[in-house]
């Protein structure tokens, strides 16, 4: 016997109730000031704002098209991608880059989704967005 829809919804509504983290499926919006000191911690042993490194250079990252930060030198899979920067793929590129592009050099992952949404904050003001 099937339930009906009534009974489905309000036990959906009373296990989010008594779990409200099961209500919250995406992090909170990001924040740059904590996004500046996560990226301070976490990503400038390979890169800075305005210079590459052993990574490309972040500023005005986020709307640039993949694969071409002027004068690094990118993974075959970066440099075919079709696509520019935005929140969503650069949560999927800081969660795994591997997964992401196969084949990326970069190896580093930001497994937290609150830093996450706080890095590409960041990154969106720093690059003017």
């Amino acid at each position: 016997m099937i339930a009906p829809k009534s009974l489905v919804l309000a036990v959906l509504v009373a296990t989010t109730a008594a779990h409200p983290a099961a209500a919250q499926s995406a992090p909170a919006a990001g924040d740059p000031a904590r996004g500046a000191k996560v990226y301070e911690s976490n990503c400038t042993g390979c890169h800075a704002p305005d210079a590459n490194g052993v990574g490309p250079a972040h500023r005005g990252v986020f709307g640039r098209k993949a694969g071409s930060a002027p004068g690094f030198a990118y993974s075959p899979g970066l440099k075919k991608a079709k696509f520019a920067w935005d929140a969503a793929r650069l949560d999927k590129w800081l969660t795994s880059p591997q997964a992401f592009i196969p084949g990326a050099k970069m190896g580093f992952r930001l497994a937290d989704a609150q830093r996450r949404a706080d890095v590409i904050a960041y990154l969106k003001k720093e690059s003017g967005k």
